[in-house]
C-alpha cells in the first residue's frame, strides 16, 4: 500500500473531501431547520409577551380607576 499512485492518493483525498462536504451539508440543513423552528418559537413568545403587556396596561388602568373611585368616596 505504500506504493499508491498519485491518482489513487488524489482519489482518496477527493473522496474524503466529498464525504466531509456531504456531512457539512447535512449539518447545515439541520441547523437551518433549527433556526426556522427557533424563529417561529420566538415569534410566538413575542406575541405572548405583547399580549401580556397589553393585559398589564389594562390592569394598571383598572387599578387607577379603582384608586380614583376610592379617593372620591373618601373625599
Amino acid at each position: 500500500m505504500d506504493n499508491q499512485t498519485s491518482l489513487e492518493i488524489l482519489s482518496e483525498k477527493v473522496s474524503q473531501i466529498l464525504q466531509q462536504y456531504h456531512s457539512l451539508k447535512d449539518e447545515n440543513e439541520a441547523l437551518r431547520i433549527d433556526i426556522v423552528s427557533i424563529k417561529s418559537e420566538s415569534e410566538i413568545k413575542n406575541q405572548e409577551i405583547e399580549k401580556l403587556r397589553d393585559l398589564n396596561t389594562q390592569k394598571d388602568i383598572e387599578i387607577e380607576e379603582i384608586v380614583s373611585k376610592i379617593e372620591s368616596i373618601l373625599g
